[in-house]
C-alpha cells in the first residue's frame, strides 16, 4: 500500500515540476535518479498505469533533451561522442516505448502483439483515455527509428508509428496542448509526398499547434523551420520562424518554460548552421547568424 501511494504521487500532476524549471543543467543531473527510482517502484507494482506512463514520458524527454540534442551540438567537435550519445538515446527511446506499451496492455492485454499482426484491429478498440499511451509509444518509437537509419527492420516499422499516431489524433486531436499536431509537423513535413508526407498537412498541424498554445511555445516554429523551410530551401521563412521561436519569453508561460529553453537552444543551433542547411545563402547578413546558447 505504501509503494502504491508513492507511485500514485509520482505519477500525478504534481510530478511535472521539472517542466517549469529554468535550469536545464540541474534537470539533467536530477532526472536520471528519478527515472531509476520509478523503475525500482515498478519492480514492486509492475502494472501501475500512471507510473508506467510517467516513466515512459520521462525517458523519452530525457533522451531527446540531454542526449540527442547534445549529439547534434557535438557532431562537429567530437563525432565519436555524438554517435555514442545517439546510441544511448536510441536505447532509452525503446525502453520508453516498452513502458508505455505495458501501461496500455493493463487494459488491453496483448496489444503490441496484435499491433504487429493486424494494426487496424488492434487500434480499433482504443478510447480517448488510451491516447497518452498511444502517444508515448508512437513518439518514442519514431524517435528510435529516426536514429536507426541503417536498420531496415526498424525502418520497416514506421507505418505502425503512423497508424498509432493517426488513431490517437482521431480520438483526441488536441491532446496535451497540441502534442500530436507537433508530431505531425515533423512527420508530414519531413517526408516526400511519394512516401506519404505532405507539406500542406504539416502547415495545418503547425497552425493548430500554435493556436492551442496561443503562440507561447517555441517548438512548433522550430519544427516547421527545420522540417519544411529547410526542405523547401525557403531561407526567408526559416529566418522568420526561428526569429519567432527565439523571441518567445520562456517565463511568460511557466508550464512550457523548460521546453522553451531547450527549443530555443535548438533554434540557435539551427540558425548558427544556416550555411549548412541552405544551398543559397547569398546576401545573408552576419548579424543574422546566432551562436548556439
Amino acid at each position: 500500500m505504501a509503494i502504491k501511494s508513492v507511485a500514485n504521487g509520482l505519477s500525478g500532476e504534481s510530478s511535472s515540476i521539472f517542466a517549469s524549471d529554468d535550469a536545464p543543467e540541474f534537470v539533467r543531473e536530477a532526472v536520471p535518479f528519478g527515472l531509476k527510482f520509478n523503475e525500482a517502484l515498478l519492480s514492486e507494482v509492475p502494472d501501475h498505469k500512471g507510473l508506467l506512463l510517467k516513466t515512459a514520458s520521462g525517458f523519452t524527454q530525457y533522451a531527446y533533451a540531454f542526449m540527442q540534442l547534445d549529439a547534434d551540438f557535438l557532431d562537429e567537435s567530437d563525432h565519436s561522442r555524438a554517435d555514442n550519445l545517439r546510441n544511448q538515446a536510441r536505447r532509452l527511446y525503446l525502453r520508453s516505448r516498452d513502458y508505455a506499451a505495458r501501461g496500455l496492455e493493463v487494459d488491453h492485454p496483448g496489444f503490441m502483439a496484435g499491433l504487429l499482426s493486424d494494426h487496424s484491429a488492434a487500434l480499433e478498440p482504443m478510447t480517448p483515455k488510451d491516447v497518452p499511451y498511444l502517444y508515448w509509444i508512437g513518439v518514442s518509437w519514431a524517435a528510435a527509428i529516426s536514429l536507426s537509419k541503417t536498420d531496415l527492420d526498424m525502418l520497416s516499422q514506421l507505418y505502425l508509428v503512423e497508424a498509432l499516431m493517426k488513431r490517437a489524433l482521431e480520438l483526441d486531436p488536441d491532446y496535451h496542448n497540441g502534442a500530436l499536431h507537433e508530431f505531425f509537423i515533423a512527420f508530414d513535413g519531413s517526408r516526400p509526398e511519394a512516401m506519404g508526407g505532405s507539406i500542406a498537412r504539416a502547415r495545418k498541424h503547425f497552425n493548430r499547434a500554435v493556436e492551442l498554445t496561443k503562440g507561447a511555445k517555441a517548438s512548433p516554429y522550430v519544427s516547421l523551420a527545420e522540417n519544411v523551410s529547410v526542405r523547401l530551401q525557403d531561407i526567408e521563412e526559416f529566418n522568420s520562424l526561428i526569429s519567432k521561436a527565439l523571441s518567445i519569453d520562456p517565463d511568460a508561460e511557466p508550464r512550457f518554460r523548460l521546453e522553451n529553453i531547450l527549443s530555443q537552444r535548438r533554434a540557435s543551433w539551427l540558425k548558427a548552421h544556416v550555411v549548412d542547411l541552405f544551398l543559397d545563402t547569398e546576401g545573408l547578413k552576419e548579424s543574422e547568424t546566432i551562436e548556439t546558447k
